[in-house]
């Protein structure tokens, strides 16, 4: 059996709390965390609205910053209990991290800075592992992994519709005059565009009958045209549905060196390091 360190007792202790979803201790902390990550944000939102934020500016801050410094110790507290600090700091939730804690901080520096406070939003990611919805990341990855294999596919895609746009914006521009709106063929090729995809603001608008014609046969091309991706993902998703190797993994262990997450169910240790789990 193995005996941890006396000066590396109170790193397990913390690391075990703010990493680890499988303990009581850490659940609770999970779940304190998310509902501070909710709460602020809807006190950057309130803030927002010029009404509230005249009259209770002095109550919003004061809570935010009492959220700032509780996200603060956090980050500290995730630097200091694990064995190689700086693979947490330069990771996607390292850097995610940092980034939700620092602009109060520089809001006294860049005025406004402040409402950069919505990226914690990005903290809700963890919610998957608080609330042991792990399962449902095996869905994610797998419509992940079907974007990428049908990536080429959709490039071409785009490059095709980008072409035709500019063919209609020009033929548009050649058929309509300046009073409706057809000003340049710049200005074409975003109605053009707008129109294909069936977004259509209105702003402009073809008036002769050639160029309502021609409005008629993008917008039915428009029609088409977006089931074409749809299609390209879904049979890529498809596949990957029927892949052999589509077991999900529930494993929540953090490796206490690396702060690395995702572990096969049956590992010992990290995947990335190599360190016992």
């Amino acid at each position: 059996m193995k005996t941890r360190k006396p000066n590396q007792g109170w790193k397990s202790k913390i690391h075990e709390i703010i990493y680890e979803a499988d303990t009581p201790l850490g659940k609770w902390f999970d779940i304190a965390l998310f509902v501070l990550i909710i709460l602020s944000l809807i006190l950057v939102m309130l803030e927002s609205v010029k009404e509230i934020d005249s009259k209770y500016h002095d109550v919003l801050l004061s809570l935010e910053w009492v959220i700032t410094i509780f996200f603060t110790i956090e980050y500290i507290a995730r630097i200091v209990s694990i064995k190689k600090p700086f693979k947490y700091i330069f990771s996607f939730y390292g850097i995610i991290d940092l980034i939700s804690t620092i602009p109060l901080y520089i809001s006294y520096i860049f005025a406004g800075s402040q409402v950069l406070l919505a990226v914690r939003a990005l903290r809700l990611l963890r919610v998957f592992r608080i609330l042991k919805l792990v399962q449902f990341l095996g869905e994610a990855s797998q419509l992940t992994r079907a974007l990428k294999a049908s990536r080429a596919k959709i490039a071409v895609f785009i490059y095709a519709v980008l072409i035709l746009s500019v063919i209609m914006g020009t033929i548009m521009y050649l058929v309509e005059d300046d009073a409706a709106g057809f000003t340049s063929i710049p200005r074409s090729i975003y109605w053009a565009i707008v129109t294909l995809t069936t977004v259509g603001y209105g702003d402009i608008a073809p008036q002769t009958s050639l160029g309502q014609l021609i409005a008629t046969i993008v917008m039915i091309l428009g029609y088409g045209i977006i089931a074409v991706p749809t299609g390209i993902v879904t049979s890529e998703f498809t596949k990957q549905g029927n892949a052999e190797d589509d077991k999900i993994h529930l494993n929540t262990q953090s490796c206490p060196t690396c702060s690395c997450e995702g572990h096969r169910d049956e590992a010992s240790h990290c995947f990335n390091c190599g360190s016992e789990l």
